[in-house]
């Protein structure tokens, strides 16, 4: 197997950050708007979070298991962040808003469409206190349309997407993943959409009207998901199906079980990859199988090919099987847990999982910054503070906090 090029970017830079300059208001709270925040934080961006002096993000007491009194969830969500409180269905904190307002390059937030409205606070009056404003609503359905007043959850979306319809096993209720996909999918479309709007902006500064609004549906980030399942719904009647932990009818690409009772995903669904699985097996006559030859032979056989896999399989350690199929260059990876992913020897050698110090939780691994820039990537500058307003001294006169 051919040793990799060495890789300039196995430790994050520092430096201030690819986004260093951009100042972005996040309104909103949970996740959806909160992890859009994190990224552009995490990449240099200065994300001021505004929160209800009485009413904080809820996010402070989401997540499983507690320590002295905390959760780990939101000194990570949080991070990067300044925090300001306010009150925006009164007059002073709207007014306040905008005084942040004409210093950004950018708003976000996720309430229900109609929200910011209530309140005097649309985009028309955001634009006019920064003409040019990038205003990114993130809401359950988009903020058009006869759902668009629904309250909107990631679980609903998800469901509604066609994602959760083809996920699990057939004939069995279909189960959620084990973290809020939804919510994490729209805020990636978010953070896309916030930067491809001020880069429009930025490349056409004589624009009449350049600010604009971004608007990312929940439901429409998970249905961006859904590869060729509405195509072949429209031409060929083909409704997709779950299938378990298998591709349907592309094989082989599976989780197999080992000698020591683990489970492996073996992914050597293409005619050379097959060619060198049936290698690493001490069966090379399998690639020449007719039942097997073609990509098309082995889908139409899919349970042969895949028994056959299975039986080698259980002779051996995961570990083992990791090992030498890597070193066939068959694609692989056992199914891991959290104890394994932070012992996970190609994330510690990245610096994937991050030492973050919190001032209750004290020091924590963390998920790093994602993507690495050679000239400098993103940091983790502090943790997320636990005091709303943290920085209303700071960013705010003491009259409206």
């Amino acid at each position: 197997m051919p040793t990799p090029p060495d890789n300039p970017l196995s430790e994050p830079a520092a430096s201030p950050g690819p986004l260093a300059g951009l100042r972005v208001i996040e309104l909103g709270s949970i996740i959806a708007g909160p992890f859009a925040g994190r990224m552009l934080a995490d990449l240099g961006a200065e994300v001021i979070k505004v929160e209800s002096p009485d009413r904080p993000d809820p996010m402070r007491e989401w997540g499983q298991g507690t320590r002295d009194g905390r959760k780990a969830w939101w000194p990570v969500i949080a991070r990067n962040k300044k925090l300001v409180t306010l009150d925006l269905a009164g007059e002073p904190g709207a007014e306040a808003l905008l005084g942040l307002v004409a210093e950004a390059d950018a708003v976000l937030e996720n309430f229900r469409p109609g929200t910011l409205e209530k309140w005097g606070l649309g985009f028309e009056r955001l634009n006019a206190a920064r003409p040019g404003l990038i205003l990114v609503r993130v809401s359950g359905y988009g903020q058009t349309g006869p759902f668009a007043g629904r309250p909107g959850f990631a679980a609903a979306a998800e469901a509604m997407s066609g994602l959760r319809y083809v996920n699990g096993y057939p004939g069995e209720v279909p189960p959620r993943m084990g973290i809020s996909l939804g919510d994490s999918l729209a805020s990636l479309f978010a953070v896309q959409g916030l930067l491809a709007a001020v880069y429009r902006r930025e490349a056409d500064p004589s624009a009449e009207a350049p600010g604009e609004v971004v608007d990312v549906s929940i439901l429409e980030a998970c249905l961006a998901l859904t590869e060729s399942m509405i195509p072949e719904y429209d031409l060929m009647d083909r409704v997709r199906e779950p299938s378990g932990a298998r591709l349907e009818g592309i094989a082989p690409s599976n989780v197999f079980l080992s000698r020591d009772g683990r489970r492996v995903v073996i992914a050597a669904n293409q005619d050379a990859l097959f060619a060198r699985l049936c290698a690493a097996m001490g069966r090379p006559e399998l690639s020449e199988d007719p039942r097997y030859r073609t990509h098309e032979d082995r889908g139409q056989n899919q349970d042969q090919i895949e028994a056959e896999i299975q039986a080698w399989a259980s002779g051996l350690d995961a570990a083992e099987i990791d090992a030498l199929l890597a070193e066939a260059g068959v694609v692989c990876g056992p199914i891991s847990s959290v104890a394994d992913v932070v012992e996970n020897p190609q994330l510690r050698a990245r610096g994937a999982l991050v030492e973050q110090h919190d001032e209750t939780l004290g020091s924590f691994r963390a998920p790093g910054i994602v993507p690495r820039f050679s000239r400098g990537s993103g940091e983790v500058r502090w943790s997320g503070r636990w005091e709303p307003g943290a920085d209303n001294e700071q960013l705010l006169s003491k009259e409206v906090v």
